[in-house]
């Protein structure tokens, strides 16, 4: 080819080689910082399993498992994303045609299939992000509901850079598009035995737009929209090197180290079981806590605390607000949302980081505003402003500290935005860990939590009632209820030890659970025995409001308790309790096959043990503290947290409610993975709910509004705060005939009708039993 440059090419290629020059340095300049910069972290192994991990990563990515949940959304995003990759080779085209206008790559330049891919994914990638803009903007805060809009889940996003991504995608693909049309033209002229339909499918139809131009006018337009497309591209690289907290455009790089180094390498959200106490990479014994260095971090008080991990999850931040929109503390005003509070992570490390990378020599001579970094205390009073939510993050620096102390303990942990997010970070981990720090080192956690913690430690149950109390619940049951240790021997004598839980001894309104389930195990001929006054608390709470102590004493207990009687089968009704002992009990030893009682009832039902025959209609009223029994027609399901989201338990329940003859289920709106939360998770559930309005109230509004007679759960906590709400609303004259039931007193109703007339007989003449509690 010969090469005789006009004075346009010139100045174009000048251009072209020194923007692309800096860009380039800057990008690798960024790529060194980034390395350095995620080692400021606290050790942590998630290097496990690495077959298992890309495989996760290539469906994450190919399968957009993680969007699936906004489908449109999705669908624009996978074209725009693969895109993204695949037109790269456009680039290094458009670098070549500055000289020579009617270039090719060598050996696929010319080859159809990929020609045809080219401009398949150009089209789609330039209607992709069209799309995505417009979502953007239909969801912007100016058309969302809320105090300045806050309902949207772009609200509190940067602008300005979603705007700069968008365009310089939306840039790129016009200029590929316009060069492919302008190509076209070239060819008809230069080739015109070559077929167009063959090599330009989809852009040949519209090289008739550059008719009127001459071979020269041709070429000229191809170097100039060669050239925009390079500048925007380095432009495009240069703004996000100088920009590393620019999320929304480090995403499409940093995610896949992100998704390859999430906490399970099945893919499984990190959810479930906690993770403990992690010192230097090491996990912390408590036996040896002693031992430890005077600056060891229990949980995280600073930046630098948290894991590498932990780092690369902030600077991954999309910003695309999923977790915001979906966050039950943020739906109900309070200060609250895990993407703000992962920007302003991100924000903060990032300017935190001179000084921390810098020696103590070299930070003498660092600006005041980054040393001053060095003393702000990560949690604490930032000077909150209800009527401007922006005010609970102050990344550099403001009123007292980084993020508000209101943000840390407004947390249900109900694992929304961990669920939501499509990058794979993990909220709850990092939340939970800044609580740690504040209970065991600052003490500084809401008074109500003072309580609970006395009372778990004292009393070994939340309500700081006698332990003798746990066996109230089984006065009056026509059959005896086993204790272990008295009654039985080994919990192998039993089919399943049947864990009570603190909420199913001592609440009155989740007794009736317990007699339900009881009542229906005794039924259906599957012995169990419990653990009477040897029970105690889980942890659940004291573990997530960040007592780890606390939790670990009481965990050690009960591991200590349940393998000492053999157990290997345990039946929960506490979705919470299920969570703990099920994930959580393992890291200390405690290894059980642990099933929530919709798991097993449900399955006794399949199984034909449980025959359910009476309809609504057969069984009128509600539920007492004697008689359990409870159902309707109609009935909606709230899906607890701890049961669906941590540990995707969604058809059992659901599946039972379907067994019951007469009752129709009818969903919410938010529902399965996007359940709304009742408010109780996260130790919530003891402390006062001042911002705000009502998380419990929220969602009984929700369940009311499908008109069902019966709001239908599964856990004790929501049983609670559930009932709440309605009472609230019954006040207002709204849901009076409504009641809020565990699925086993609906259940119970269905299959206590059904009994042969003699057995009730005898249960009504023979004298009350007297239970083995």
């Amino acid at each position: 080819m010969d090469l005789d440059l006009s004075p346009l090419q010139i100045v174009l290629i000048a251009l072209c080689f020194t923007i692309p020059l800096v860009g380039w340095a800057l990008l690798f300049r960024q790529i060194a910082r980034f390395w350095t910069y995620f080692k400021l972290g606290q050790p942590a192994a998630r290097a496990d399993n690495p077959r298992a991990r890309t495989l996760t990563l290539v469906r994450e990515f190919f399968g957009h498992t993680r969007m699936s949940r906004l489908p449109i959304v999705a669908i624009a995003h996978w074209f725009t994303a693969l895109s993204f990759f695949l037109l790269f080779a456009t680039l290094v085209n458009a670098f070549f045609q500055l000289l020579w206008a009617d270039f090719r790559l060598p050996i696929i330049g010319h080859f159809p299939p990929f020609e045809w891919l080219i401009e398949f994914f150009a089209w789609t990638g330039f209607i992709g992000i069209i799309a995505l803009i417009i979502v953007r903007q239909r969801k912007h805060p100016r058309n969302s509901a809320g105090e300045h809009g806050r309902r949207s889940r772009f609200f509190g996003s940067i602008w300005w850079q979603a705007y700069y991504v968008e365009f310089t995608i939306l840039g790129v693909t016009t200029c590929i598009l316009l060069l492919r049309t302008l190509e076209a033209a070239l060819v008809k002229i230069a080739e015109p035995a070559t077929s167009i339909p063959l090599h330009f499918p989809l852009t040949g139809w519209l090289s008739g737009m550059w008719s009127g131009l001459s071979l020269q006018g041709i070429e000229n337009w191809i170097y100039v929209i060669a050239a925009i497309k390079i500048l925007i591209s380095f432009a495009w690289m240069i703004t996000i090197s100088l920009t590393p907290t620019m999320g929304v455009a480090w995403h499409r790089f940093l995610a896949f180290p992100n998704i390859w180094f999430k906490r399970f390498a099945s893919g499984r959200t990190a959810l479930g079981a906690l993770q403990p106490i992690m010192i230097k990479g090491e996990e912390l014994n408590f036996e040896e806590i002693e031992d430890l260095d005077e600056d060891a971090a229990l949980g995280v008080g600073q930046v630098e605390n948290f894991t590498w991990k932990g780092l690369l999850d902030f600077s991954t931040c999309t910003e695309c607000g999923r977790c915001q929109s979906q966050c039950p503390a943020w739906n109900t005003d309070k200060p609250l949302s895990p993407k703000l509070l992962m920007m302003t992570l991100r924000e903060h490390a990032n300017a935190k980081a001179p000084y921390l990378r810098a020696t103590e020599e070299q930070r003498a001579d660092l600006d005041e505003k980054v040393t001053a970094l060095a003393e702000l205390p990560l949690i604490g009073s930032t000077g909150y402003d209800p009527s401007q939510p922006l005010t609970a993050y102050q990344p550099f620096g403001g009123d007292g500290a980084v993020i508000d102390e209101d943000v840390l303990w407004s947390c249900t942990t109900c694992g929304a935005c961990v669920e939501q997010c499509p990058v794979d970070i993990e909220h709850v981990d990092h939340i939970v860990d800044m609580r740690r720090y504040q209970a065991l080192i600052e003490s500084a956690f809401p008074s109500e939590l003072g309580g609970l913690f006395r009372n778990l430690e004292n009393k070994g149950n939340p309500w700081g009632l006698g332990q003798r109390a746990r066996l109230d619940w089984a006065k009056d049951l026509p059959f005896p209820v086993k204790i272990l240790g008295q009654d039985v021997e080994s919990a192998d004598d039993v089919d399943y030890l049947f864990w009570v839980g603190c909420a199913g001894a001592y609440e009155d309104r989740a007794k009736k659970t317990t007699r339900a389930v009881a009542e229906l195990l005794d039924a259906a001929g599957v012995s169990f025995a419990i653990l009477g006054d040897g029970e105690t608390c889980t942890g659940d709470s004291a573990r997530r409001a960040g007592n780890e102590f606390l939790y670990q004493m009481l965990a050690q207990q009960n591991v200590e308790v349940l393998n000492e009687v053999g157990a290997t089968k345990i039946v929960v009704t506490c979705a919470h309790c299920f969570n703990t002992i099920k994930n959580e009990y393992p890291q200390l030893g405690g290894q059980y096959e642990v099933v929530h009682h919709t798991q097993l009832l449900n399955r006794l039902v399949r199984e034909k043990k449980l025959v359910p025959v009476a309809r609504p209609d057969e069984v009128p009223g509600k539920s007492t503290a004697k008689n359990a029994a409870s159902t309707a027609p109609t009935v909606t399901y709230h899906d607890p947290c701890y049961l669906g989201r941590h540990n995707h338990v969604y058809a059992p329940p659901r599946e039972l409610i379907g067994a019951l003859p007469g009752v129709e289920l009818t969903e919410m709106q938010r529902t399965g993975e996007q359940s709304f939360c009742c408010g109780a998770g996260g130790a919530r559930m003891w402390m006062e709910e001042r911002l705000g309005t009502r998380v419990n109230v929220n969602r009984t509004e929700e369940a009311l509004a499908t008109g069902a007679e019966r709001i239908a759960i599964g856990c004790p906590f929501c049983r609670v705060m559930l009932t709440d709400g309605l009472t609230a609303k019954q006040s207002e004259g709204i849901g009076e005939d409504v009641e809020v039931v565990d699925v086993a007193q609906m259940l119970l109703a269905a299959v206590k009708r059904g009994e042969q007339p003699d057995a009730a007989e005898e249960a009504e003449t023979a004298p009350e039993p007297t239970p083995a509690v």
